[in-house]
């Protein structure tokens, strides 16, 4: 039971974060940065608070899903202040679910991600000014679940993560860069042009791949990176179908990459990361987006490919010292 409620848990919020945070609320405020400004900034401050408040973190889970709850009976007519709140809860509960991910195993986390992409899919056509039914339901299967999580000890790892900051920054940002043009763009649109299926299946396969596939560091990030570069090939072309298949995968594998790597580091810290990628590296790519400035993207994947090679050098140089 308590391992059915941890699935729950995080697919749902991020089912929410997705639908209601990150599209709904955006849409229905016309990707207005001065109208939903409150609700980064109340992330962001949310996102400190989720460590700072002296509390066990089952206790701060309920309180800011509870936020969230009241909250969510206003969508979508939030006023600056409701959505600074919203931000609160939304920013604190980000750092807080990630933890619970300790108390995971791969299966779950993968079961729990393939809800939030399959779910988030069927949905994203749905009418951002009706979403509140579909906001109120996640946040109370959210709540109920929070009740029934398991309390086995969670498991940190203080070690280095996987990945870096700077790369998992990048990462989002580039996704959320392409995410907004794409949602925006009626032309291109894979989610409104008739790809649900095809989009679904390779978010399943990117989630497989992610947890099967053991590569290096270095080849994780550069597969990352070209399937990246892939994608916005295939936005630039006009591409639909094959943006459907590489553009999902990508996205899941990455994410999947993130969280095997947050997992292991503590409240505090990831709440730190969480500011990083959750709320400035995507805010960045909304506004590249909103100011048209994706055609400039690619330039930042000369300069990492560069940067790539060059490091690949120094790692053979120093490989043939230590032969020697």
């Amino acid at each position: 039971m308590s391992k059915i409620a941890l699935v729950f848990f995080i697919g749902f919020e991020l089912c929410y974060y997705l639908l209601i945070a990150q599209t709904g609320i955006v849409e229905y405020f016309n990707s207005n940065i001065y109208l939903i400004a409150p609700l980064p900034i109340g992330g962001v401050i949310g996102s400190f608070l989720s460590y700072k408040i002296s509390a066990k973190s089952e206790t701060k889970i309920k309180v800011f899903l509870f936020i969230q709850l009241l909250l969510t009976f206003f969508y979508p007519n939030f006023n600056l202040i409701e959505l600074f709140i919203l931000g609160v809860s939304v920013g604190a509960l980000a750092p807080l679910v990630i933890n619970e991910l300790k108390k995971a195993s791969y299966l779950e986390i993968g079961l729990a991600l393939v809800i939030s992409y399959s779910v988030g899919t069927l949905l994203f056509n749905y009418d951002p000014a009706k979403r509140e039914f579909i906001a109120l339901l996640f946040t109370f299967i959210v709540f109920i679940s929070s009740f029934f999580l398991p309390n086995e000890k969670e498991k940190t790892n203080n070690n280095l993560v996987s990945s870096s900051l700077l790369i998992m920054i990048l990462w989002i940002f580039l996704d959320s860069a392409l995410f907004e043009t794409l949602s925006r763009n009626s032309d291109i649109s894979i989610w409104r042009n008739g790809y649900t299926f095809e989009i679904i299946v390779f978010h399943i396969l990117g989630v497989l791949s992610a947890f099967k596939i053991n590569l290096q560091k270095f080849e994780n990030e550069l597969f990352i990176i070209i399937l990246f570069a892939l994608s916005y090939l295939f936005y630039f072309l006009e591409e639909s179908f094959l943006l459907s298949i590489f553009y999902p995968f990508v996205i899941s594998y990455y994410n999947v990459t993130i969280l095997k790597a947050l997992r292991k580091i503590e409240l505090k810290k990831l709440s730190i990361y969480m500011i990083f990628i959750g709320w400035i590296a995507s805010g960045a790519g909304l506004f590249t987006a909103l100011e048209n400035l994706t055609l400039f993207v690619p330039t930042i994947f000369l300069v990492v490919f560069i940067q790539f090679l060059y490091t690949q050098k120094n790692i053979q140089t120093k490989e043939k010292e230590c032969i020697n």
